[in-house]
């Protein structure tokens, strides 16, 4: 057993084994609206509490007389706002840890912004906690964020709360205030079920409530904060729960030793007992559990260890160990509640980056059953949602993920959305449960297939898809292309842009989302015409390279041949055919591309021709040639 002292600034020492560090840990963040006080309540907690030492309580001093807001005093909040434009605005933009230590209990407390702007990092500090803290000001009562926050914490599963009412200064420290602040919150949580609310009230900024009762506040009869936090029960996940632990790593210093190495995140293992792996479904028995470098006969949840196997077979990252009679399910469809995190819009049919445990794949998103007012809690109809929205999603996989309902286990229902392009995360959901989609849609292969489609028309299949701004000429060129084809006996059809709009996608309008499905549709009608033999000629402005990129991961290699008709935007606006750039100038069309709608340009397209509309006749002659290279035309 190890021992750990920790000394504060008066010389008083807390002494902890590390069994106390493990049975007695709780974490904590702090959540709530723009200037609430969160910051400036956990560093003077901190100070308060004697953890301060000397040369940090000089450094604040100092800082204070230069950022700080309180005039010649301690402003605390920079204990936690460290960065510099934290500083100059006086608000929290990043997640602040702070370890600290009583006689009673070890904490991990979360300094979580209250911006709107930056609810994306009070989801990272909320996703691993055991209690929240919820601030408000007492002079400004509930608001918009106060009430998003709340509703995040509910869909985050945290289980304690304590509503922080703050600045109770500000109203003369009324009790009637606190109470009808109390009384309306109270409402709130009852309607999207927060249960264990304790309600205190506080003023951070001079330590009342925090550690003692203030005699400022005589009618006040419940706990102080730290007391609540000391006596509050932990939630971590308990050891007779079904064993799950992710794979980080595998583990081949030679030839002798094969190991995995990951955290157990819930439920207990032992040597010698029959596990799952999924998504495979390999069923292995341990050999081995190395807890650093200790030989063990168990380990529990929360321990990072290397486990070995009787068997040699195949685990790697990405896997996931589990109980052998209690495993999760293993699906690709589900349905989750999103909350939606990036600066563009989620849309549906576009291929996203979905991590859950270790495991990262492909995932498109459908669009929302429904966005969910956080104000009046109604379920409002969307066909995407916006930066901090929360939604209800349906979501396809591109291969099998074990899966688990995140009332269940917040562990294996939990993951994150990362934007394929940028590398940033978007969004963060919560697996509602599994669709059964997949076991009972099926693929079926028919006798007269694609091969023997292209032996009777005596000659290959393909996509060749055309992109370029409005006025570029890809219907012009389209069509002389096909006729070039056809004149060849080659089977062919043309998609192009305004006659589906027409039919197929006239439910469609031009916004973002739009855009994106409507080049979703006709990808997979294009591939299904592919597979029936034809040479598909596509003609689309398709403005998003994730869309195409969407579109050409639908097909083998070789057989999508991206055309980019690269036309200056002066030259396409120019001819303006349509009289759309005009119409887009004046305001009557908005979201056309190339004017207030972004055009990204491919990057490796097969066939780039430079001002095609200038000459269409001598463009068809150069697309025909590529053609004849690739086997498509003689």
């Amino acid at each position: 057993m190890h021992v750990y002292m920790q000394v504060n600034k008066k010389g008083m020492v807390y002494v902890m084994t590390n069994e106390l560090i493990e049975r007695d840990l709780l974490r904590v963040f702090t959540c709530g609206s723009v200037d609430d006080g969160k910051s400036t309540l956990i560093g003077r907690l901190l100070y308060d509490s004697q953890l301060v030492y000397d040369d940090t309580l000089a450094q604040l001093s100092e800082d204070s007389k230069r950022h700080g807001t309180q005039g010649s005093e301690i402003d605390f909040a920079l204990l936690v706002d460290g960065l510099i434009a934290e500083r100059e605005q006086g608000i929290t933009i990043d997640v602040a840890y702070r370890y600290f230590s009583t006689a009673r209990r070890s904490f991990i407390l979360a300094d979580t912004p209250g911006h709107e702007q930056y609810t994306r990092n009070m989801v990272t500090g909320a996703s691993s906690a055991d209690l929240a803290v919820i601030l408000l000001d007492a002079s400004k009562g509930l608001v918009t964020q106060t009430k998003r926050h709340s509703y995040l914490v509910k869909l985050l599963g945290v289980r304690h709360v304590v509503l922080a009412v703050n600045k109770i200064d500000l109203v003369d420290y009324d009790e009637e205030a606190f109470n009808r602040i109390c009384e309306e919150f109270a409402c709130y949580a009852g309607e999207i079920g927060l249960k264990d609310v304790t309600y205190i009230p506080l003023c951070a900024l001079r330590g009342d409530n925090l550690l003692s009762k203030s005699e400022r506040t005589p009618w006040y009869v419940g706990p102080s904060l730290l007391s609540y936090l000391e006596s509050v029960p932990s939630e971590r996940s308990p050891s007779d729960s079904p064993f799950r632990m992710p794979v980080q790593y595998a583990i081949r210093p030679s030839p002798e030793f094969r190991g995995v190495a990951g955290m157990i995140t819930s439920g207990r293992v032992f040597k010698g007992e029959r596990l799952l792996v999924l998504p495979s479904g390999i069923e292995v028995s341990v050999k081995g559990i190395l807890l650093g470098v200790d030989d063990v006969e168990e380990a529990i949840d929360g321990q990072s260890v290397v486990l070995t196997f009787n068997e040699e077979v195949d685990v790697s990252r990405g896997d996931l160990l589990c109980s052998y009679k209690d495993a999760p399910q293993v699906a690709e469809h589900l349905r989750a509640t999103l909350v939606w995190m990036g600066n563009e819009d989620m849309f549906s049919g576009r291929t996203y980056l979905l991590k859950i445990g270790t495991r990262t794949v492909n995932a498109t998103f459908e669009p929302p059953r429904y966005e969910v007012n956080v104000n009046t809690l109604e379920h409002l109809a969307a066909r995407t949602l916006s930066l901090n929205s929360i939604g209800v999603c349906n979501a396809t996989l591109s291969s099998p993920v074990p899966l688990e309902r995140y009332a269940d286990a917040r562990a294996g229902g939990s993951f994150i959305v990362i934007d394929r392009m940028t590398m940033d995360t978007v969004g963060a959901g919560m697996v509602d449960y599994v669709l059964r989609r997949s076991d009972n849609v099926h693929w079926h292969d028919f006798e007269v297939n694609r091969d023997v489609r292209r032996q009777l028309f005596r000659h290959r299949s393909a996509l060749v898809w055309f992109t370029g701004l409005s006025g570029s000429g890809k219907s012009t060129v389209a069509n002389l292309l096909e006729k070039k084809l056809f004149a060849q006996g080659i089977h062919t059809y043309i998609l192009d842009g305004d006659n589906v709009r027409s039919g197929l996608n006239k439910d469609l309008g031009f916004t973002e989302a739009d855009r994106v499905e409507n080049i979703r549709r006709v990808a997979e009608v294009a591939k299904l015409m592919v597979d029936a033999g034809l040479v598909v000629i596509a003609s689309f402005i398709s403005p998003f390279r994730s869309e195409r990129e969407l579109a050409r991961d639908l097909f083998d290699s070789g057989d999508f041949i991206e055309v980019y008709l690269d036309v200056p935007l002066s030259v396409a606006e120019n001819r303006d055919p349509k009289g759309l750039y005009k119409k887009a100038r004046a305001g009557q069309l908005p979201n056309f591309t190339g004017i207030d709608s972004p055009y990204e340009p491919p990057e490796r397209p097969e066939i780039h021709i430079l001002n095609a509309s200038v000459d269409p006749e001598t463009t068809v002659e150069r697309i025909m040639q590529s053609l004849i290279e690739r086997g498509l035309a003689t």
